[in-house]
């Protein structure tokens, strides 16, 4: 369990739910039906072949402004959320402050849920019989 998937276990309210937070990086995390699943979209080619960590990170918005920065979170947001049919997204991190309009089906989390998240965690964990929380683990590969 990374910051990220324990903040999207804090902000999570059923269905399906993408998290991203901007912050340093972007982190990421998906939740569908209590399977939590790590994700590393700051990799990703988002624009001019660019990444999501180029556009979307601390110095992303340092580098390009409030208003490139803005566009690049409309434009992640829409990519993901149709790419893993997520019912909601959640908006944390430290950076989601500068995102003054909210993309459709979306909400701001906070650093906060970070927290809450640790509580469900250890809440699933003390009922092992009664198990909801499933963790993908993430997968090592070898570089060629």
């Amino acid at each position: 369990m990374n910051d990220a998937c324990m903040q999207a276990l804090g902000s999570y309210e059923g269905g399906r739910m993408l998290y991203l937070g901007f912050g340093t990086g972007v982190g990421s995390a998906f939740i569908s039906d209590g399977v939590i699943v790590p994700l590393a979209v700051g990799h990703l080619k988002l624009w001019e072949g660019e990444t999501f960590d180029h556009y979307l990170s601390r110095d992303g918005l340092t580098r390009h402004g409030k208003k490139r920065w803005r566009q690049a979170v409309v434009e992640a947001v829409a990519m993901l959320k149709g790419l893993l049919f997520a019912d909601y997204v959640v908006l944390g991190g430290g950076n989601a402050e500068e995102i003054k309009e909210l993309p459709e089906n979306c909400r701001r989390g906070g650093n906060h849920n970070a927290y809450y998240g640790g509580l469900r965690m250890w809440e699933d964990h003390d009922d092992r019989e009664a198990s909801r929380l499933k963790v993908v683990p993430r997968v090592e590969t070898e570089s060629a």
